[in-house]
């Protein structure tokens, strides 16, 4: 990746932590040839606006979603077999504010700066690992030249001055520093934190809602120099993840460890994988495996993560053919670098004629990070937390020629914007939820990707 980051508009899907399957790819894409934007509500192609027809009364955010469409399939390819499931097609973010464009529902008090509500960027040459096999392959497409002959040479042109760079010497390792001592402030505090859970309580014995999915936001202003590229690397080692993600995007750049899919499309199937419930690790083996069984056994958490479900059932049946959504587990028990997860699966076959970006209209955002019923959750959390949370618990990942795709839920996740980084942690509050238990696991959440911004001397890299 850093070989080829020089060509910019760098899309990193990092599978930093080994599993066979969840963690079995990674994929580079740089040096797009079109980018597609959503900003402010207005729909971009490669800068220039694409407005809606006068007759078009759909929100704005399904009409975004019809133009991704429309580009994806203008580019439609084959899939080769044997190669990884990524081979070409729309890489980036989705924010979690784009949700905004996809129902009616009030702005927040404040906004977030320099962060659009989508970006994804299209690539014809994709890098690509099998990390189980121990392979790589070198991808190229010829998009988005149209003509057979004229798309055959530019994707040999492409594929051999990619290779050209991957075969050179490594980097001069010129990184700046990727820890300091920050000075982080939270935009809620504890105080603030617990009254929202409290207040989220409220609302749930009020019959409002049955969940909702409260979080803070942590700021810290960085120093001149800091390199968030070698934060990164820090960050994938220190808490590897098998959804982890680096973004670059000139002004705005991104550090995902998220340990949780989204949804993932392939040869027509979805699957969903919603995190709900979580437990602080023990370096104490006993300990931990106490820590692990509690989870399990918690009926709260038991309790969010059935509730969550339910919701994505709902969700996928709208997209979905009848009596193929099922739940293949329930309650399963994950365990990452920090923390161990209750993890649910549901599948489902999709209709005739739809894809994933219909699957994106349908269930954007994941009902793991609203909570249930998902639109007046949105309507309280935008009232308690009081400001957009950008990428945070949107969606990192892609969209390929061919129909497949992969997306996380952005959580554990940085965002460097305006000399700025940005760490959002929190968790879904249910009626037996504790106010100051739910703070105490928000900061579990956050303790790990703030303690890799710690210089070594402060006891960062190597904590439990």
């Amino acid at each position: 990746m850093e070989r080829l980051s020089g060509l910019g508009r760098v899309t990193f899907l990092d599978s930093a932590m080994a599993h066979p399957t969840l963690g079995r790819f990674s994929f580079v894409g740089v040096d797009p040839f079109a980018t597609f934007r959503v900003e402010d509500g207005r729909c971009l192609w490669n800068g220039e606006e694409v407005p809606q027809e006068p007759d078009d009364n759909r929100l704005p955010g399904h009409h975004a979603l019809g133009v991704l469409k429309q580009h994806l399939q203008r580019y439609r390819q084959a899939r080769v077999p044997g190669l990884p499931p990524f081979q070409g097609g729309a890489a980036g973010y989705i924010a979690y504010d784009f949700g905004r464009l996809l129902e009616r529902l009030p702005e927040p008090a404040q906004m977030q700066a320099g962060v659009a509500e989508a970006e994804l960027h299209f690539y014809d040459v994709v890098l690509s690992w099998d990390h189980r096999e121990n392979k790589a392959w070198l991808i190229s497409t010829g998009w988005p030249e149209t003509d057979p002959v004229k798309r055959e040479l530019r994707a040999m042109e492409r594929a051999d001055r990619f290779e050209e760079l991957l075969v050179t010497a490594a980097p001069t390792d010129t990184d700046g520093p990727g820890t300091a001592d920050l000075d982080w402030v939270s935009n809620l505090g504890r105080e603030g934190f617990e009254a929202a859970v409290g207040r989220t309580i409220d609302y749930i014995l009020a019959g409002d809602i049955f969940q909702a999915n409260i979080t803070q936001r942590h700021g810290a202003r960085l120093p001149d120099g800091f390199d968030a590229w070698a934060f990164y690397k820090r960050l994938r080692r220190m808490n590897a993840a098998t959804f982890a993600a680096w973004l670059d995007y000139g002004t705005l750049k991104v550090a995902s460890s998220s340990p949780e899919r989204f949804v993932q499309v392939y040869d027509g199937r979805v699957e969903t994988r919603p995190i709900k419930g979580t437990a602080r690790r023990s370096t104490l083996p006993m300990e931990d495996m106490h820590l692990a069984a509690a989870l399990k056994a918690s009926e709260k958490d038991r309790a969010e993560n059935v509730m969550i479900v339910d919701l994505l059932r709902n969700d996928l049946s709208r997209v979905c053919r009848p009596h193929t959504v099922h739940v293949p587990q329930l309650n399963g028990l994950e365990s990452y670098a920090s923390v161990h997860h209750l993890v649910s699966v549901v599948t489902g076959v999709l209709e005739e004629g739809l894809d994933a970006v219909d699957l994106m209209g349908a269930a954007f955002p994941g009902g793991s990070i609203t909570g249930a019923p998902k639109i007046r959750a949105m309507e309280i959390i935008t009232e308690l937390e009081g400001i957009e949370r950008g990428i945070y618990c949107g969606s990192i990942g892609y969209f390929g020629f061919d129909g497949a795709a992969d997306t996380n839920i952005a959580i554990r996740t940085v965002t460097f914007v305006d000399g700025e980084a940005i760490v959002w942690a929190g968790g879904g509050m249910t009626a037996l939820s504790n106010p100051a238990d739910e703070y105490e696991e928000a900061e579990t959440k956050a303790r790990r990707v703030l303690q890799a911004f710690e210089p070594e001397t402060s006891g960062g890299e190597g904590q439990p």
